[in-house]
Formats: C-alpha cells, structure tokens, sequence
C-alpha cells in the first residue's frame, strides 16, 4: 500500500468522547479561548456549539512534505490559531500493568514556568482502540487538567482505526515475533499520525513517550540549546539517550517524517527508523546534549506489560542550571589523538577532547570572543570507562588583556583560581573573585603524566543570564 491511497472517511459520533466544532465555527472558539483564562475551569471545557461534529482539515496529499488527509478526532480542547515554540508530543495506548501518562501530563506542567507554559503546546494521542477505555483516559484528562484544556496547552486527539494499514500478515524482520512486530509497526503509525497533526501547531516538536519525568524548566533549557545551535544545519536534536525520548524537530520537517513512518512501518521500530530518517537528511552524527532533560519513569513496558527498568544516568532534576560557554576559540599544545579536537570538551554536544600524554606547562585555552564575566566554571577529565585518563596535576587560570600570536590569541596576565582535584575543578562566585571581565580560561598542566588525557565537559556559567522560574 502507498501513503497517497489513503483517504478521509466520515466519522461515527460520539457524543460525550468526541468533543468538536465545524470549520465554520473556529472564530467562535478562538475567542471563547482567548477568554478561558477569566473563566470558571469547572464550569465548562468547551464552548455551547461543541456537540457539533468539528473535522480538521488536512491538504490533499500532493508531494512528499505534504500533510496527510486524516480526519482526526477531537477528544479534548482544540488548537489555538497562534503558533506556539514548542510542540510536546506524547502517544499512548491501554497497558496491561501500569499507567504513567497521568503523571507525565503533570510533570510536564508542574515543571514549567508560567511564562513557559505560554510557549507549549502539549498533544496526546490516544491510539489505542478500544473506546471505553479511551474515553474513561479523557474523563481523569478533563478532570486533572481543566484548566490547560481550556487555556488551549492541552489536546487529546485519536486518529480512527479506519486510517490504518493492515496490521497483519507483517515482515517478521530481525525474527521478532508476530505480536511483537505487530505492536512496533502499530507504533510507528501512531507516531505518523501524531507528527502529522501537529505539523502547524508550532515552530518546534519534541517526542515523548508516554512514561517520562522532566527536568525543571526544560523548556528554558531546550531554547539555549535551540540559540546556541543558529545557523547551523541539524535535524534532530537529542536531550535524552533513551530510545524516542527527547527527539527535538524542526516542525516543517514533520510531514516528511510522517511519510517515513508510515512509508516503513512495517521495516523496523520507530528509534531506529528516527536513526535513518536523520541520516537521509544529512545529519551524519549523533547531536546529543547533557545533562538528559527527560527520565524515562514506567516501571512496565506498554508491549505486554514487560518489566523496562531503563534509566538515564545523564538525567538531572534541575537542568536549567545548564551552562552557557559564551562563543571563544580553543587552541591547545597537547597532541591530539585522531579527530577528538579541542572543540568537543567545549561543546554541550555528548562528545569530549582526547590527547596524548602531556607534559609540564602543556595547556588548553579558550579564548572569548569579547570579554565576558563568569560566575562559576566546572571541569571534568575521564570518563567511566577510562577514569585513568585524567589530569592528575593542573591548574586552573583566568586571564585579560588578550593578544594575537603567531599561535593565536592570547592573554597577556592570569590568576589562578585553584587547582584539579581528583582530575576534576570546580569554581563558584568567580566573578566575585577577581577583579575583570574574563577574556581567557585556561588549563595549565603542572606535571609530566603517563597517561593520556580527556577532558570531558567545560562547562561555564555567564553571570549576565538570569533566567526566570
């Protein structure tokens, strides 16, 4: 079957699950929404004309990044016509032990700042078929959530049985069982549909699964990474290692990942297809952030209710406290083994610099592209699987006055702030210990070493930003 065969169809009602309005009738709602804040949430979720059947328009599809034509059903609140920063896309289906979808509506919420809450959208799709069971989810929706139902942050959608392909007689590839690729090519059209329904909400899309915990003011967090990345070319974003938890997209590019769902369904599970379609956009590798924004929370898995104990051992509760690393170029006198440059210890990119031995006096700089006041810098050398390879004597310095050399720019005068420690440093009220804008950071090795030397993560705090809570 081909994507483009698949056509509307007329909807069966019913009336206290499918809440919706016609097309004629969305200026009606756009102001009972704009107003909703002023209201009583428990008086109403909708507006009077909700018992009419409301059908959400979808272009006919003409090329690859078209939308598909699915007629949606509206389970709880309807979009507002302003686009939002960021779309949060969450699919879930009936488990046979455990619920966490609950809990993952509220963490999304409780975690976010009034401010942030203006620039989310959040979008759940039920895909499950069994319609009492989805219409008992809405009820504890409605009545957990009335308020972001009505300020237009929360939508409950179900995309009818009717659109999907066949789920039978499927390649049985990498020898799963039947019911296993059943369920995984299931999921990737429920994602499809999801993807394909939030395509104009926003300028941004991030995926969930429906079991996960967020970190304070991730939304805050995701911004910094989304400013620090402009003009740059990247497709996919990733602020968690787990499987499709933390996938951040451009929104243009969701009808085309969309298509490629459902285009291969059937191929493979949706993680590794989110792998292909990244690499067929030309993003060869891997652009991961740490610390992890979202922890997977679900104790039971949705396929048969399997114990999944995955964790993310990069996930912090308060990961606003990211650091900034203002713009600078990285110069350093180590020799550098293969292609783990200087830049990788800077970047909030999963990647670090790796070099040879040093030596006495050998350095790592970084150089501001204008002079910058810092309140707190943290260093960390190794890694779990070679604590060996750490810097067992240095020191840590702050300079001015920079200067350019036959060796790049440097700076002319330096104070040191302390030294490493177990290979690691960290400095807290900085800018409250010197007397000058930084220009310089410096890692100044102050011993001869056998061993080689990774410098994980540099991470520094600019004391100009204040974000609120």
């Amino acid at each position: 079957m081909t994507v483009g065969t698949w056509r509307p169809s007329h909807v069966n009602t019913r009336p206290a699950l499918f809440c919706s309005t016609t097309e004629s009738q969305l200026d009606s709602h756009t102001s009972f929404l704009q107003e909703a804040e002023k209201r009583d949430p428990g008086a109403t979720l909708l507006p009077p004309a909700a018992s009419d059947r409301y059908v959400h328009p979808f272009r006919g599809l003409t090329n690859f990044s078209g939308t598909i034509n699915v007629t949606y059903r509206y389970l709880a609140g309807i979009p507002l016509p302003r686009r939002k920063y960021l779309t949060i896309g969450l699919s879930s289906v009936k488990r046979k032990r455990g619920n966490y979808l609950l809990e993952t509506i509220k963490s999304i919420f409780d975690q976010s700042s009034y401010e942030e809450l203006k620039e989310i959208v959040v979008v759940v799709h039920l895909a499950d078929f069994d319609l009492v069971w989805c219409e008992n989810l809405v009820q504890e929706i409605t009545r957990k959530f009335p308020h972001h139902i009505i300020a237009g942050r929360l939508l409950v959608i179900q995309a009818p049985e009717q659109y999907y392909p066949s789920l039978e007689g499927l390649k049985r590839n990498y020898n799963d069982p039947e019911d296993r690729v059943r369920f995984r090519s299931k999921q990737n059209v429920d994602y499809a549909f999801l993807l394909n329904f939030c395509t104009n909400l926003s300028h941004f899309y991030i995926m969930l699964e429906d079991d996960v915990r967020c970190s304070r003011n991730f939304l805050t967090a995701l911004k910094k990474v989304i400013t620090s990345r402009e003009g740059s070319y990247w497709v996919m974003l990733e602020f968690s290692k787990l499987g499709y938890i933390g996938k951040l997209y451009h929104s243009k590019d969701l009808p085309r990942l969309a298509h490629f769902l459902l285009m291969f369904y059937q191929e493979m599970p949706c993680d590794w297809l989110l792998i292909h379609f990244r690499g067929l956009l030309a993003q060869r590798d891997v652009i991961r952030f740490k610390p992890s924004l979202f922890q997977h929370m679900g104790y039971y898995s949705s396929y048969k209710g399997a114990e999944n104990k995955l964790k993310d051992d990069d996930f912090e509760e308060d990961s606003i406290d990211i650091p900034d690393n203002p713009p600078a170029s990285l110069y350093t006198n180590i020799n550098v083994f293969e292609n783990y440059d200087a830049t990788k210890a800077y970047s909030s990119v999963d990647e670090y610099f790796w070099g040879k031995p040093p030596s006495t006096g050998d350095f790592f700089l970084i150089v501001f592209n204008r002079p910058t006041k810092v309140s707190r810098i943290k260093i960390v050398t190794g890694t779990e699987d070679r604590q060996t390879d750490v810097l067992h004597h240095g020191a840590l310095e702050v300079g001015q006055r920079s200067v350019g050399t036959k060796q790049g720019r440097q700076c002319l005068s330096y104070v040191t702030l302390g030294e490493f420690r177990g290979g690691n440093i960290e400095v807290n009220n900085v800018n409250q210990k010197i007397g000058f804008d930084i220009e310089c950071v410096r890692i100044v090795v102050t011993a001869n070493q056998k061993e080689w030397l990774i410098i994980r993560t540099i991470s520094l705090w600019t004391a100009q930003l204040r974000i609120s809570t």
